[in-house]
């Protein structure tokens, strides 16, 4: 099953050190894309200044390579291409597919958050840029889920594609940086799904080629939150085999008797069968394993 031209990426956002999630998100698209023997390329996404560190930048990148998850291209820094985000969004503008928005998060309580109406705002105020979507039905097949179907998905809001404050959106941002470098494949973790709907639409408004997608479950505590930065998961120690060993197994890839890392991810990518994984969206973290919480 080799695929030529494949490209797949794992793109962290610096907030924090990596943790047993996300080194489970990056082993994923790694082991995928060797096992397709395709290119792999880490992205930093850190657009938004007010939350991204450069220091964990720095620990985030030393951590892959301690587990020999080294980009096979030079890493993309997202803050250093917001010209580059600017320019589609004016595209956006002009085809009229974005509108002005001076509503505050007060404003918009009675709705949970979401904005559900086209807004009679001006850009003479502070104001953010949000996406003019429709009632348009989205269909893929994803890799690892299976077909899926976004019907009410763009129904009652307009996201954020640019804040108040200048900083650009994470939808706008994957969306031109996954054209940009030519990512042919998406591995990425299930709490995306809600955001896929999104990014599809804004796929079809600049008509690009929209990557396959596949989503692996995400780990999750016993309490089904996500295992994350924002629910003080700890940071892996770097470089540790024990700890790569129970991450794969997370990816139902038993490396059990693998003595280095080296031979972990050879294992990985030779049994690497992410049909296992299918109609699965969240696995319950390992007793053995709650010391990562």
């Amino acid at each position: 099953m080799i695929s030529s031209g494949y490209r797949g990426r794992f793109a962290p956002s610096p907030t924090g050190p990596l943790h047993l999630g996300s080194l489970v998100a990056a082993l994923a698209s790694y082991v995928d894309a060797k096992y397709h023997q395709g290119t792999w390329i880490v992205r930093i996404e850190d657009v938004d200044a007010v939350r991204c560190r450069p220091e964990y930048t720095q620990q985030i990148l030393a951590t892959l390579e301690s587990y020999q998850l080294i980009s096979d291209e030079a890493v993309r820094l997202q803050y250093e291409h917001t010209a580059s985000y600017e320019a589609y969004l004016t595209q956006l503008k002009q085809s009229q597919n974005v509108f002005p928005c001076n509503c505050t998060r007060k404003s918009l309580q009675a709705y949970s958050g979401l904005h559900p109406h086209v807004c009679q705002s001006t850009e003479t105020q502070p104001h953010s840029w949000r996406l003019r979507t429709n009632h348009e039905e989205y269909h893929y097949q994803d890799l690892i889920q299976g077909a899926m179907s976004f019907a009410d998905d763009l129904d009652g809001n307009h996201p954020v594609l640019k804040r108040k404050d200048g900083y650009f959106s994470y939808q706008l941002a994957v969306v031109v940086d996954d054209h940009l470098q030519g990512i042919t494949h998406l591995i990425r973790g299930a709490d995306l799904i809600d955001t896929t709907a999104q990014q599809l639409h804004l796929y079809h408004l600049f008509g690009w080629q929209v990557p396959q997608i596949g989503h692996i479950p995400l780990v999750v505590n016993q309490d089904a939150e996500k295992i994350s930065k924002q629910n003080h998961a700890k940071p892996i120690p770097n470089g540790d085999l024990d700890t790569l060993i129970r991450a794969l197994s997370y990816l139902k890839i038993d490396a059990q008797n693998a003595t280095s890392i080296t031979e972990a991810l050879a294992v990985a990518i030779q049994n690497w069968k992410p049909q296992r994984l299918s109609q699965q969206t969240t696995t319950v973290i390992a007793p053995k394993d709650l010391h990562f919480l």
